[in-house]
């Protein structure tokens, strides 16, 4: 009888190609279902459902803002307990609703429940294709890796908010837009299913060999704890983050009623909501494989403050080149951002919990998203659109202080480097 032997697990982007580009294309489809939703909504918002007061507009973001970091969180503990492809298959069954439900909503009580389920196809999908990119290119290309990841999903919003605001402007808010989520979902579902394949053996392979904060399993009580204070590094991380998204959330529920009100037509939106996330996916390819050559710090203390800045131009200006440049810079600023933060966590936490250090992490990251809309939402409606606008830009530069007062160099640590004592 001849016993065949297991396949030998290799890491790194070149061995594992076939299977980190088909997640990268899934990652791709995660990204379209929140585009489709980046232009239109906040206008449907007002001129489909009456909201006239801005937070109650903005209720469809604080939705998904308190669903996703949950289903962030239990993504990285389910990740790492039954493993990721199982993960990655639940969440696009919580996708495919999403879409028909913005279609046929007949009030805004179904937009936001639309955006519940949202909220969990997000966390639970993107969180996923994070930690399995990770397990498959092992430590040497970590940031290379969260680039490519970022840059996919951030393209596909890019596109899919483009897309949606000529589609919008074409054939109405409703029901054209959204159809492109009806095939997003239903190809995401099916690549999964049928060709995505198990990582945790690549995790087990790198957990042999690997130096970092604490070896062994921790509790999730314990990783919780490192992640959101009492690791510099990884706290750090979950502070930017947050700081980070609660901008992205005034960007896609405040800036397209922003420019509305300055008399943007809506295909002007459209490409306005689209420079933003283009320049943030497109930069990521270039700043995700720089930060594996020049360190993770700086590169995310600098996007937060380039942020901020972007956004203070932003409140000041009244033509759309000025806004267009801006958007562009907010985008940059956010690419220097944002696979680094990934990239940073992975090399502190061990293999064993990094999933769920990954998934504390992205629950702080995207509460940012609920915080902005509400903050946002409730300062723009005392106050004024600039307002809000000024305060977000204030909170993003506070955080990159922060950033270059606590944090420490985490890049090099799968050499063998060892932290600072927490």
């Amino acid at each position: 009888m001849v016993r065949l032997s297991a396949p030998t697990v290799r890491l790194g982007l070149r061995p594992n190609l076939a299977q980190f580009s088909l997640l990268v294309g899934v990652n791709a489809l995660v990204g379209g279902m929140i585009g489709q939703e980046r232009t239109v909504l906040p206008l449907l918002a007002q001129q489909g459902f009456g909201l006239t007061a801005l937070t109650a507009a903005l209720t469809f973001i604080v939705a998904f803002g308190l669903t996703k970091p949950v289903a962030n969180f239990l993504a990285g503990t389910l990740a790492d307990r039954f493993g990721r492809r199982p993960v990655l298959v639940v969440g696009w069954l919580f996708g495919l609703p999403v879409p028909l439900l913005l279609i046929w909503a007949p009030s805004w009580g179904w937009v936001i429940f639309a955006n519940v389920l949202l909220g969990v196809n997000q966390g639970l999908t993107w969180s996923t294709t994070v930690n399995m990119k990770i397990d498959l290119v092992g430590p040497a290309r970590r940031g290379l890796a969260m680039g490519l990841n970022e840059a996919a999903g951030y393209g596909a919003v890019a596109v899919t908010a483009l897309a949606t605001g000529f589609i919008a402007a074409r054939w109405g808010l409703r029901p054209q837009p959204f159809l492109l989520g009806v095939a997003y979902a239903g190809l995401g579902l099916g690549l999964s299913a049928l060709f995505v394949r198990e990582t945790h053996a690549h995790v087990r392979h790198e957990a042999t060999s690997h130096t970092g904060a604490a070896v062994g399993a921790l509790s999730t009580g314990e990783v919780f704890r490192l992640t959101t204070f009492g690791e510099p590094a990884l706290s750090s991380c979950s502070q930017a983050g947050l700081a980070n998204n609660l901008n992205d959330g005034l960007a896609w529920g405040l800036l397209p009623i922003f420019f509305a009100a300055h008399s943007v037509s809506l295909a002007g939106i459209g490409v306005l909501a689209g420079i933003y996330p283009a320049v943030w996916g497109a930069g990521q390819l270039v700043t995700g494989a720089a930060s594996d050559r020049i360190g993770r710090k700086w590169l995310i203390s600098g996007g937060m403050l380039v942020q901020a800045a972007a956004l203070g131009l932003l409140a000041v200006s009244s033509s759309f080149g000025a806004w267009a440049a801006e958007a562009a810079l907010l985008g940059a600023g956010t690419a220097m951002v944002y696979p680094t933060l990934l990239a940073a966590i992975g090399d502190v936490a061990h293999p064993s919990w990094r999933a769920s250090a990954v998934g504390v992490y992205r629950l702080w990251r995207d509460l940012g998203f609920a915080v902005g809309a509400l903050l946002a939402g409730v300062v723009a409606d005392i106050l004024s659109l600039p307002a809000a606008i000024w305060t977000v830009a204030t909170i993003t530069a506070l955080s990159g202080v922060v950033v270059a007062v606590r944090m420490y160099e985490t890049h090099g640590r799968a050499a063998g480097q060892a932290p600072p004592e927490s």
